[in-house]
């Protein structure tokens, strides 16, 4: 069978890693699966495209937002939106896709219109437990819904399925990983906070641990995710304290670092709280207090619930509250085994396959 008649979908994405990410798990199934798949999304989540398989498709589109840049350039919204659609609908009339999944952000709307126009099966995908904006103007135009947080704040009529929140393959890997209760011996912490870190968490997670006892303090291994203009702070605050620490602006192993640590110190993402309940470990977490409807914290109650994370709103977030909260995990080996198997037991690790399910349905196709 040539390429041109294998099963065909298309992948909408926006450009940040809590739409990327279980996009790429999506790809990386599909094409298991033996379809062709194309992302379309635009400049920015091109830059996380290097994780999908070499073989998918990427197809930048014009689009943009309302939340960024001066009145002139909201002005021009509607135009580079309209554009973006009129390419996609082109493009998709001399390729028609079988299925389109959107994930979310201003870049998938360009292909979830053009799907509408051409009648072309699709679906959406909800990370969080608070829609977004996209999705929700969408939600009552798809022929599936599927929610990665539950519940998720859902339009009237619109009916969702709970499917959890696909993982990258290197994260799957890794799934149940055996976990090393902190105790008298080097003790990992994974500090993530979005793509590319958080300011709150470099402004606070250094501070806070060294804070910690010296016994603890000389055990501590850190990686920490932080931005570019915060990396010379937070470097010098962990060294200050005797604190041993890798940071970096991204980390592109961070499968593995969540693997080897004994805690997380993260923000409450859809994608980072997934990972951490695939894996199965302990975690405190902050949520971004500006995150469209608070969805932050919604994402989080599961695994608080659970028993399995500790949250800390950021307006508690000081050096001493998190150094507290810290110092509870770390010299309590047993309650952080059980907040361990708490997060393994919320996580999904069959998101994925549940979503492909949806999609074989959607295009009346079964591998």
């Amino acid at each position: 069978m040539s390429d041109s008649q294998l099963p065909l979908l298309l992948i909408a994405a926006g450009g940040t890693g809590g739409h990327m990410f279980p996009a790429q798990a999506l790809a990386e199934a599909m094409v298991r699966r033996g379809w062709r798949v194309k992302l379309s999304t635009d400049a920015r989540g091109a830059r996380y495209a290097g994780g999908f398989p070499h073989v998918v498709e990427v197809e930048e589109v014009s689009s943009a937002t309302f939340s960024r840049g001066g009145a002139l350039s909201r002005l021009t919204v509607p135009f580079r939106i309209l554009g973006g659609i009129f390419s996609a609908t082109m493009r998709n009339i001399s390729d028609r896709p079988n299925v389109v999944v959107g994930f979310g952000g201003y870049p998938t709307i360009p292909a979830l219109s053009s799907a509408w126009v051409l009648r072309v099966p699709r679906a959406i995908h909800e990370q969080n437990g608070v829609m977004g904006k996209v999705n929700r103007i969408f939600a009552k135009h798809v022929s599936a819904f599927a929610c990665g947080t539950w519940p998720t704040d859902l339009p009237p009529g619109v009916e969702g399925v709970h499917i959890g929140n696909p993982v990258r393959g290197a994260v799957l890997e890794r799934h149940g990983a055996p976990y090393i209760p902190p105790g008298d011996y080097p003790m990992s912490i994974l500090v993530i906070g979005g793509s590319q870190g958080a300011r709150v968490l470099s402004e606070v997670v250094p501070e806070a641990l060294s804070l910690l006892p010296d016994r603890v303090r000389g055990l501590l291994r850190v990686s920490h995710q932080a931005r570019p203009e915060d990396l010379e702070r937070v470097v010098a605050t962990y060294a200050e304290a005797g604190i041993e620490a890798d940071v970096q602006p991204f980390f592109r192993d961070v499968p593995r670092r969540l693997a080897d640590c004994q805690l997380v110190i993260s923000r409450s993402g859809a994608s980072s709280v997934a990972d951490i309940s695939v894996v199965g470990r302990p975690s405190i977490l902050i949520p971004y207090a500006a995150a469209t409807g608070d969805h932050q914290t919604a994402n989080a109650r599961g695994l608080v619930d659970a028993g399995a994370a500790i949250l800390v709103p950021e307006s508690a977030a000081t050096p001493e509250s998190l150094a507290e909260q810290v110092a509870l995990v770390l010299d309590n080996p047993g309650g952080a085994l059980h907040m361990a198997q708490s997060a393994l037991g919320y996580g999904i690790p069959d998101a994925t396959e549940r979503l492909v399910a949806i999609v074989e349905e959607l295009a009346g196709y079964t591998s």
